[in-house]
Parts: C-alpha cells; structure tokens; sequence
C-alpha cells in the first residue's frame, strides 16, 4: 500500500507539471513543471521526503536504461552523426564538467548556509 500511495504522489505531480504545461503558454516541458511543483512541495513540507523517498529511488536507478534506447538510435543515423561526433563529444564533456562544478558550489553554498543556521 505505501509504494501505491508513492506512485500515486508522483503521478499526481506529473498531471500537474502536464496542466500548467497546458495553461501556461512559455515552451517548457511537462516533467520540469512537475519536478518543479514536487521540488516546491518538498521544500514547503506540504508532503514528506519519506513519502517518495522508496519509489524515488527506484525511479532514479532505472534513469539508465532510459539512456539505451536514443543510443541505439543515434547508431541508426551514423552517417549523419559521424561528420559532427568529435564537437558533440566535446560539448558534452565540457557541459558536464560546468554541471559537475555548478553541483558541487550549490551543494558546498547548502551545506554551509545549513552550517550557519545550526551555530
């Protein structure tokens, strides 16, 4: 019954990321509103970590298979892919170096204003 009512949770913040991408007219995809609003909800203590915490977890360790499928089709279109792989793999690695960094200074400022508060 908890994982039901977990499921339940994040499916509701889905339909809700899917409505105000249906009412509010600026091009940003569903599941960013929805992530957004459980974001909001977590943050306001209007449900509990707890309340996702199993589900979530689940959720986040399927995340790579979801990266099987657009692989496989990127070896589809080869030729197409080949002329521009070596700037692609560059813009990625430094894309992730700058979220990597971006992370860690987010994380590193969070601790410290936690640190602060607990003093």
């Amino acid at each position: 019954m908890k994982y039901i009512k977990q499921v339940s949770l994040i499916l509701l913040f889905s339909f809700l990321g899917e409505a105000c991408r249906f009412f509010i007219p600026i091009n940003i995809p569903a599941s960013i509103y929805g992530i957004g609003l459980l974001f909001a909800a977590l943050t306001l203590k209007l449900i509990r970590v707890e309340d996702v915490r199993e589900t979530g977890s689940f959720l986040t360790s399927l995340l790579p298979l979801l990266f099987v499928a657009p692989t496989v089709g990127l070896l589809e279109y080869w030729e197409l892919v080949k002329p521009v792989l070596v700037p692609f793999v560059l813009i990625s690695f430094v894309v992730t170096i700058f979220v990597f960094a971006a992370a860690g200074l987010v994380t590193k400022w969070i601790i410290g204003r936690r640190a602060k508060k607990h003093d």
